[in-house]
């Protein structure tokens, strides 16, 4: 039965009309948030709250926005001449939103919406195919937010060129997309599933951020332009002729009340989006008379006998007669009363005041509408004498006593308190209004609200517009000195525990400091909760950072230590999530030295080839220096040992294996070889690992690092010089590092010459030998074999000679090395590194004694004593004065070998030189 159609008599609605009205409640649903202590379960460092919470009214007074200080406000609105313009963008609620029914005993549920009322969303389908995979994750809001990241960095980069505060619009409509999408999948799961308390804290978090967007869009919009704009400020010098003209002067000179004004319009939105449109929704309320039951009930008794009814009633009903007559109404009208009286001041809490008189109006209550209008300041445009036809007059002309009855209103103790709100609200009497403020957002709403009212009314007061009836209202009112400052400082004073303990909240304390404009105060915070365990939520972390660059962006002063940190903590966190795309942008925006530190200690855990091209990619993309990050990457994997650069033992051993650890080392050389400009920091870094591992004789480790480097190094390297440099010498760095990558590779091959004469000589062919009694048959084969014998000798014979040949001269390369010896610098005005000199200088003791006892053992195991004796001459050269990196042990052992290899050359009949001896 529609209820807005077909008007029942009291009678029948007597019995009928509140079940009815449930029942049609119970299919349509308002939006409203949840109450008291309903809020989703959280694992995070912000404390749990509702999914949506309860905002329950607005200020009376429209918005009042000022773009400029030197352009006339638009204060139609607040004078309530014009229909008011939405003061925010505010995005549609899906039908599905959360929502309550109309039944005040079920008000303060968390009711979600029925999935038959999204059955017309024309993307429904597509919408619950998605929801129902992202149900399948194990953290289903994790799953579906974990986008924001790179939507919010592309967001950045594409308005990098635009207006700020475009970006801050966007940051907002992306959270609000998301929390759409999050609302969906908390009402596709049960809500005992753990998994949907996660999603419904993850989308508080979420809905907090959009919100603080939005404040700090509107809030930096004005101070900004106030800036631009403060040179050019002048005394505002026009007749006070009106109130109206004195609250538009007031609005444009005073900032810190126009910013009040701005978080008022702030919070109402936010009130605004949590109950949607509701008004079509109670159509049960649309009657042509108000407190029909007891009219009903008046007529009965005057057309009856009185006898049978016992209870008293009010006998009139003009909307004073409950008070004056001290008689109730019919249960009835008391319950519609009640319900109404808490919807129109969540109306007014979000800033609906014509909706509140349209709904006064369906209900026949439009005495009650009219008490909603006389807080319009009035403005005679005619005063003045302004044009031929007169225009209409604005506003109360007596608002001054409507304000102290609406004052007064508030004080009565036998009105409903939702009733005593409303009038609380009208006249500024924080008293009566903080009594139904419920959460943080209302009791700041509350505050904020009265210190526009209580400064404008000052204002008009010194400007002797104010009426003497103002006197009756209190004088803490009248004389209040109301700040910013001083509303957070009575909001921790509160008595309520739910407002308390959001002020903790992290979001609430951002909030906080943006209103305030203090952001000293703002980086302390961030700096204490970085410092903090368990480590923040993923999503107020990246919050944290892109408010940071916002303010960057603005020129702001900021503690450059706490920005660092918190990009630093943010980037932390791309790196465990993997976002591999976008680190090399967070990190550009660190200073130059921390940056490529941050950088390098990420690419040390890449190790795939291909994804290393492109993180180096990235950087390049990022404006990072790619040359010093991929430097500092290799000097840390380099020098993570602890191992001492010291002596080795003389033994020729063979090698030492190659650890994981070497590996690690080997493969950090990729990172200098993807671009061609770093050939010459490949060269230095590649030799300095190699150095290390010639020390430890991991010969086979330093040849896969010689082997990591391009062959044709040495030849970019030159072609570079000639590009760049002309006809300049090269710089000494590079030439020495060249000699020094020439000097381990004569090495190298000295070392692999010997290896394989090593093999060969002890892997000779095997004589055969005649089996003793021999038959006819052995002996042929016997005689077969040892022909081969012959054979396979005179080649192994010849091999040996020409590795010997080999060997010698790749040992001698490296003992008798071109200008100046083995790692020797050709150039001696290079930078000074004292760790490289001194490792070269320790490299030429532990590697050339080394080499030639390899080359004594050649020479002495193929018989050429001679020229092993030969050998004592080059070590004693004061050409080469290879004598002086020879320890007094080993030059024992060396002349030990010199006389083992005299001794053999006498027993042949030469003298000790390995002469023929003269006769």
């Amino acid at each position: 039965m529609d209820w807005s159609q077909n008007w029942l008599s009291p009678v029948v609605r007597d019995s009928e009309v509140t079940r009815a009205a449930r029942r049609k409640s119970s299919h349509k649903k308002v939006a409203f948030p949840l109450a008291q202590d309903e809020s989703p379960s959280a694992s995070t460092a912000t404390p749990a709250r509702a999914l949506l919470r309860h905002t329950p009214g607005s200020l009376i007074k429209q918005s009042f926005t000022p773009r400029s200080a030197l352009k006339n406000p638009d204060v139609s609105a607040i004078l309530g001449t014009g229909s008011r313009p939405s003061r925010f963008v505010n995005t549609p609620r899906p039908k599905g939103s959360f929502s309550m029914n109309l039944d005040d005993s079920d008000w303060t549920n968390s009711l979600y919406p029925s999935p038959h009322s999204m059955l017309g969303d024309a993307s429904f389908t597509d919408e619950m195919n998605m929801s129902a995979v992202m149900l399948k994750e194990e953290d289903p809001g994790e799953a579906a937010s974990v986008s924001l990241f790179p939507e919010f960095l592309h967001s950045y980069l594409r308005h990098s060129s635009s207006a700020v505060f475009d970006l801050l619009e966007d940051y907002e409509t992306i959270c609000q997309d998301k929390v759409n999408t999050l609302q969906k999948l908390v009402l596709r799961s049960s809500s005992s599933q753990q998994k949907s308390s996660k999603t419904a804290s993850i989308t508080w978090l979420l809905q907090q951020e959009m919100v603080t967007w939005r404040l700090i869009t509107s809030l930096y919009r004005d101070r900004i332009q106030t800036a631009m704009e403060d040179g050019l400020m002048m005394d505002i010098t026009a007749p006070s002729e009106s109130e109206k003209a004195i609250m538009e002067q007031f609005f444009q000179r005073d900032s810190m009340v126009r910013q009040s004004q701005l978080v008022v319009d702030w919070l109402e939105s936010i009130a605004k989006d949590d109950i949607g449109d509701f008004s079509d929704n109670i159509e049960y309320y649309a009657k042509s008379v108000y407190w029909e039951n007891t009219l009903h009930t008046l007529k009965l008794r005057r057309d009856q006998s009185s006898a049978g009814f016992s209870r008293p009633l009010v006998t009139e009903l003009d909307p004073d007669a409950p008070i004056r007559q001290k008689r109730p109404l019919a249960d009835l009208d008391r319950e519609d009363d009640a319900r109404l009286l808490r919807f129109l001041f969540t109306l007014i809490r979000a800033g609906m005041t014509d909706d509140a008189q349209r709904l006064c109006k369906r209900c026949g209550q439009a005495w009650r509408a009219a008490t909603l209008e006389g807080w319009k300041l009035y403005h005679d445009p005619n005063i003045n004498g302004g044009g031929a036809e007169l225009q209409p007059v604005e506003g109360n002309p007596q608002r001054c006593v409507w304000k102290v009855c609406c004052w007064r209103m508030a004080e009565e103790e036998q009105f409903n308190r939702y009733e005593r709100a409303i009038y609380a609200v009208l006249s500024g009497n924080l008293r009566q209004l903080l009594p139904v403020c419920e959460t943080w957002e209302d009791t700041v709403w509350a505050y904020f609200r009265v210190l526009v009212d209580s400064l404008l009314e000052q204002e008009l007061r010194s400007s002797g517009m104010s009426h003497e009836d103002l006197e009756e209202l209190p004088r803490e009112y009248l004389e209040a000195s109301w700040t910013m400052e001083k509303v957070f400082e009575e909001l921790q004073a509160t008595e309520s525990k739910r407002v308390l303990e959001a002020t903790k909240e992290h979001y609430h304390i951002i909030q906080k400091f943006v209103i305030l404009g203090d952001l000293d105060g703002l980086l302390e915070e961030f700096s204490d909760w970085l410092g903090r365990s368990p480590p923040l939520p993923a999503h107020l972390l990246r919050f944290m950072t892109h408010l940071v660059l916002f303010y960057r962006s603005l020129g702001m002063q900021l503690k450059e230590e706490v920005c660092v940190d918190v990009l630093k903590a943010y980037i932390s966190l791309l790196v465990k999530e993997k976002q591999v795309e976008l680190i090399a942008f967070y990190v550009s925006n660190l200073p130059a030295d921390i940056a490529v530190t941050q950088y390098a200690r990420f690419l040390e855990e890449v190790i795939e080839t291909e994804q290393r091209k492109r993180c180096l990619e990235f950087a390049s993309q990022a404006g990072l220096d790619v040359a010093a990050v991929t430097k500092t990457v290799v000097e840390a994997i380099r020098d993570r040992d602890s191992e001492e650069f010291s002596h080795h033992d003389l033994t020729p051993a063979l090698d030492t294996g190659t650890s994981a650890e070497d590996q690690q080392k080997i493969d950090v050389i990729d990172w200098l070889v993807f671009d061609p400009a770093q050939r010459a920091e490949a060269l230095k870094q590649s030799n300095a690992i190699m150095r290390k591992f010639l020390a430890s004789k991991k010969h086979e480790a330093a040849k896969l690092v010689f082997a990591k480097v391009p062959e044709d190094s040495i030849r970019e390297i030159y072609r570079q010089w000639e590009e760049q440099r002309m006809n300049t010498a090269a710089p000494p760095e590079e030439e020495n590092a060249i000699r020094e990558h020439l000097c381990i590779r004569a090495y190298l091959e000295a070392h692999e010459a010997f290896n394989e004469w090593f093999r060969h000589m002890n892997s000779p062919p095997i004589q055969p030998t005649m089996p003793a009694q021999a038959k006819f048959t052995e002996k042929v084969a016997f005689e077969m074999k040892e022909k081969e014998y012959k054979l396979e000798y005179e080649n192994w014979k010849g091999r040996l000679d020409a590795l010997t040949e080999e060997v010698k001269e790749r040992i001698y390369n490296v003992l008798l090395f071109v200008d100046g010896g083995w790692m020797v610098d050709v150039r001696d005005d290079a930078e000074e590194d004292s760790e490289r000199s001194i490792q070269m200088a320790l490299l030429r003791r532990l590697c050339l004694p080394m080499m030639t006892f390899l080359l004594l053992t050649v020479l002495q195991r193929t018989e050429r004593h001679q020229e092993s004796l030969h050998l004592a001459d080059i070590i004693a050269s004061d050409q080469h004065r290879l004598y002086e990196v020879f320890s007094k042990d080993e030059l024992q052992k060396f002349l030990q070998k010199m006389r083992e290899s005299s001794l053999l050359l006498l027993d042949k009949g030469l003298d000790p030189l390995g002469y023929e001896l003269q006769s």
